[in-house]
């Protein structure tokens, strides 16, 4: 494929997401939307008008596009058990695809980072192969093909390897043989040992701050490593409907903003309540029985482009200078017992995972909070299993286990806390659980004065640590970055004081 016709397929990605009068560059708003979108109550509904505002809420859409997701909302609400499959055997999402000049249905998505490459997720509308293809040093390589089909919910991986570390490779899908539209700077960017970094995180995104436009540009400007987005992040209170749940994920991936943030930054999920189920639901609470626990899990799995160490949606990765630690707390919980927060087999893999972590700096997130001074402990490990939570913590500090950074989330709002345990030894954790701009309990509860270190609330805002290795005594940065790029706090650690002992 020629240099030209490359650049007017990466052209036409605004005409295929049908963003009005290049909206995905400068963030329009409708005001009135905007507005209502601030209130606590609303666009948390389920039904399809709720989601055409959604679609629309920072930049309207053609009227294609909002016809096409009206057809895939449609054919997937036949059925609670309804799949992709549904939509691909429609004739109306069929016919406006054609109109569209468009072959899949989500993606690309990079995840699983390596050295020398990453993997590329697509969902594409017909059971086809995708191949990706990346340009290194004037050679132009093929990955793939990877077939996607009805039972893998038509969606495919491909992993791409043996790119040099430290660079940024332009890359091209296509789903059989036809190139698919992509934001100009798609590309792979692959990490170099000890050379600065930094990594954008947060959760409680929702349905209604994935199309954030402005913030989605904030996310790409600072050219991350890689995007934590650990809970509350698609699905919104589906329970046992598969088929609303695979509704939510179709319209994640119409926003243009999302688009951009995962074509050149690879994502790293885990879920948290919304996700999972409903409110605070966990284990069959809110999904009944084992099986629809199993097939929740399934549609999760296929969604995202994340590695998988176990069973759940636990998994562990090495990110340039860091480990990366996800934690699952709904899948395995329990009422009660020992471990009944995530379950042994997590917790024992959990001390296994921080014993062989070689980075210098450790991120170790969790979709509730670590020290919950917000609610009291509400849904969290304290309330849960606070044996649980005092043997992972005295593990670290026992195991004088060096740089560990809490990340957590489920509070809507931003907020950060130092905890000095009975050691003497202080662990810092971050909450940027303000993704998706709401507010939750008061940004500054009373009864923490002393460990919190900001909170903020009704404000979109992501964080980001800034890793600098190369120091005797390597240092972290963190901020709390608003959508309009302003540094809302900011705050220095090194690697020994986030060492025990």
């Amino acid at each position: 494929m020629t240099d030209k016709t490359t650049a007017q397929t990466r052209r036409s990605f605004l005409k295929n997401t049908g963003a009005v009068g290049g909206a995905v560059a400068c963030g329009l708003r409708p005001a009135t939307l905007l507005a209502q979108a601030r209130k606590q109550t609303l666009l948390k509904d389920g039904d399809l008008e709720t989601a055409i505002k959604i679609l629309n809420l920072f930049s309207e859409k053609s009227e294609i596009v909002n016809k096409l997701y009206r057809a895939i909302y449609a054919a997937l609400q036949a059925s609670p058990t309804t799949r992709f499959e549904a939509v691909s055997k429609d004739e109306t999402v069929q016919a406006l695809c054609q109109e569209l000049n468009r072959n899949h249905l989500g993606g690309p998505m990079l995840g699983n980072l390596k050295e020398d490459g990453a993997s590329v997720w697509v969902r594409t509308l017909n059971p086809a192969n995708v191949v990706v293809q990346v340009t290194v040093n004037g050679e132009t390589k093929s990955f793939g093909p990877v077939e996607s089909s009805f039972d893998s919910d038509l969606t495919a991986t491909v992993a791409v390897t043996g790119l040099p570390p430290g660079t940024t490779s332009l890359y091209q899908v296509f789903v059989d043989g036809k190139e698919i539209a992509a934001p100009d700077h798609a590309a792979i960017k692959t990490p170099k040992k000890n050379e600065a970094c930094n990594i954008v995180f947060g959760t409680c995104q929702h349905r209604w701050g994935l199309g954030n436009e402005k913030m989605a540009g904030q996310i790409v400007r600072r050219k991350p490593l890689a995007f934590l987005n650990y809970g509350d992040i698609a699905v919104q209170d589906r329970r046992a409907d598969f088929g609303m749940q695979r509704a939510d994920y179709a319209l994640r991936d119409f926003h243009p903003a999302w688009a951009n943030i995962v074509s050149s930054i690879p994502v790293y999920t885990s879920w948290d309540d919304h996700d999972y189920a409903d409110n605070d639901c966990w284990g069959l609470k809110g999904l009944e029985t084992e099986a629809v626990k199993q097939g929740t899990r399934k549609i999760f799995a296929q969604s995202w482009n994340n590695p998988y160490d176990g069973g759940g949606i636990f998994h562990h990765s090495r990110i340039g200078p860091c480990d990366v630690i996800m934690t699952d707390g709904r899948y395995f919980r329990e009422a009660k017992g020992k471990h009944c927060f995530f379950g042994k087999e997590q917790m024992a893999w959990l001390k296994k995972t921080l014993l062989a972590c070689q980075g210098q700096f450790i991120i170790l997130a969790g979709g509730t909070m670590w020290f919950d001074y917000v609610s009291g402990g509400k849904d969290g490990l304290g309330r849960f299993d606070p044996e649980a939570k005092e043997e992972i913590f005295d593990f670290i500090e026992a195991n004088q286990i060096p740089g560990v950074l809490l990340i957590s989330g489920d509070r809507h709002g931003a907020r950060g806390f130092k905890t000095e345990r009975p050691s003497g030894f202080t662990f810092y954790e971050f909450e940027p659980a303000s993704l998706g701009g709401r507010s939750g309990p008061p940004a500054k509860p009373k009864k923490a004065k002393k460990q919190q270190l900001f909170g903020i609330a009704g404000k979109y805002a992501f964080g980001e640590f800034t890793f600098d290795v190369s120091k005797p005594d390597p240092e972290v940065a963190f901020r709390l970055i608003g959508e309009e790029g302003e540094v809302i706090y900011e705050l220095a650690l090194t690697r020994s004081q986030l060492t025990p002992g």
